[in-house]
């Protein structure tokens, strides 16, 4: 079964907003409302008593975690919250009476009612465009490459970002050139792993922290 995620790398991720501009300006978010927010954790102590300069702090990008059971689409009355085959928590506009049964439910508070149409939103995980082969846009225009999309099914290992150019250099028609990575996410273990608070919901979406204490 096939459970698309995104995997962020905290120890990369630079807190530049990036993502969420990116986000609003394809799926064209209202003024005031976000599919991805960016959250500071910290700074904290490193230790008990601990003072600048022993703090540590990253940044933790939050939006729909298109959970594996969704509680949003377990209340909906009209079902227009549903799961997709690929794992994508989708709402269907032309059923949502707006009742806002789904905001409450969710753990994350990552849906919103557009007032306009009165209809709720929430990231789609960009699914117009990974149907077509592409990657999310939070994940395509990161700009500390520490996003990546791939199938939870095929293991952290599989997901990929866009491909970019390393500090490996190649000749190429006799000019010295950048080599471009494959994109893949690297160097982590079990431990560095974690996810947003599970309440029976099966989050998808995963984290990598290295050295630093989670707090998510």
């Amino acid at each position: 079964m096939t459970q698309y995620a995104i995997l962020t790398d905290l120890n990369r991720c630079v807190g530049c907003l990036a993502c969420s501009v990116a986000c609003k300006s394809v799926n064209d978010v209202p003024i005031g409302n976000f599919w991805t927010k960016i959250l500071r954790v910290g700074p904290n102590p490193k230790f008990e008593g601990a003072d600048f300069p022993d703090i540590e702090m990253y940044f933790l990008p939050v939006g729909c975690q298109h959970c594996g059971k969704p509680e949003c689409v377990a209340v909906c009355p009209t079902r227009a919250s549903t799961k997709h085959a690929n794992g994508s928590v989708q709402i269907d506009k032309e059923k949502c009476i707006g009742c806002q049964f789904c905001v409450m439910a969710c753990p994350y508070g990552v849906r919103y009612l557009n007032e306009e149409e009165m209809v709720v939103e929430k990231c789609t995980l960009c699914n117009q465009i990974i149907e077509a082969g592409g990657l999310p846009q939070c994940v395509a225009q990161c700009g500390g490459r520490a996003r990546y999309f791939g199938d939870l099914e095929q293991g952290l290992e599989s997901f990929k970002g866009p491909e970019l150019y390393g500090d490996e250099y190649v000749t190429v028609g006799g000019e010295l050139s950048r080599a471009a990575t494959d994109g893949l996410v690297k160097q982590f273990s079990e431990g560095d792993i974690h996810k947003l608070p599970d309440v029976g919901n099966d989050p998808s979406f995963r984290y990598i922290l290295r050295k630093f204490k989670w707090q998510g």
